[in-house]
């Protein structure tokens, strides 16, 4: 029988945008065994019901509990803020852990003046999670937010470079800050997808403004939990598991750019997800 160190991470995504945090996991924990599942059939979350979410999300958990995994990383922004307590009692007693909380403290560590700007999926923004959160931490913070829907059709089709990304970052950064009474400092890539326009948003915040990403966060997070919980593995690392649910090609193509290396089509998995 596996021991418990030796099991995997769990990582689940609503797509490919997760792999941001896989990669961030993998980076700081290479001996650590991985397997990820991307909801590719069902993407995007973000437009989705609160209670509709909740239900793809415990049905992708559960495939990825089939691997006898660990530790679930739900590295889905909106799943982490509308379905976290729903997964949680579904997966016990294997822990889960979000994005939002960590991407959180990132943002009240790194904010100066305490007004910080959050970009997200149209669930999370209207789940006021990210508020929610920071507001725990800092109360006197102060808090505005964007739904930036279009940032993740532009992702997922590896649309990341040149004129429309460009128009479309312009537009929703200078709303989100025409909307704030303070310049924010700090602005919250608040969606796995974001990343992979950071250099674009960057450019529309302007100088002074600190991006935070999450993923790195929650990995420390993921760290920190097995440190705690005496569940590190030891020993070489191995190659992850990738996991989808549609479109092996286009997952392997456009995974890549969130992974930041080659993913093999034969190294993607098709799963059926079906109650």
């Amino acid at each position: 029988m596996t021991s418990r160190r030796d099991r995997q991470i769990g990582i689940f995504d609503s797509g490919v945008g997760g792999l941001t945090v896989m990669a961030a996991i993998a980076k700081l924990m290479p001996h650590e065994r991985l397997v990820y599942l991307g909801d590719t059939a069902r993407l995007p979350y973000g437009t989705k019901s609160a209670e509709t979410v909740s239900r793809y999300a415990v049905q992708a958990t559960r495939a990825l509990m089939r691997f006898d995994v660990k530790l679930v990383v739900v590295a889905c922004n909106t799943a982490s803020a509308v379905a976290l307590p729903v997964l949680a009692a579904a997966l016990a007693p294997v822990p889960v852990i979000g994005v939002v909380e960590p991407g959180a403290r990132a943002a009240v560590a790194a904010s100066r003046n305490g007004h910080i700007a959050i970009i997200a999926t149209e669930g999370t923004v209207r789940g006021g999670a990210y508020v929610r959160a920071v507001h725990a931490l800092k109360p006197n913070a102060t808090v505005v937010q964007k739904a930036c829907p279009l940032f993740v059709a532009l992702a997922e089709e590896g649309w990341t470079e040149g004129d429309v990304p460009e128009r479309v970052t312009e537009r929703y950064v200078r709303e989100l800050f025409e909307s704030a009474d303070v310049k924010p400092d700090t602005l919250v890539l608040g969606c796995t997808h974001f990343p992979v326009f950071a250099k674009q948003i960057a450019k529309a915040a302007g100088s002074g403004v600190t991006l935070v990403d999450s993923a790195q966060t929650t990995a420390t997070e993921v760290a920190q939990l097995l440190q705690a919980q005496n569940l590190k593995r030891q020993g070489a690392g191995e190659a992850p598991l990738f996991l989808a649910t549609d479109a092996a090609e286009r997952f392997a193509r456009v995974g890549s750019l969130f992974l930041g290396r080659p993913i093999d089509n034969a190294q993607v998995e098709l799963v059926d997800l079906a109650p």
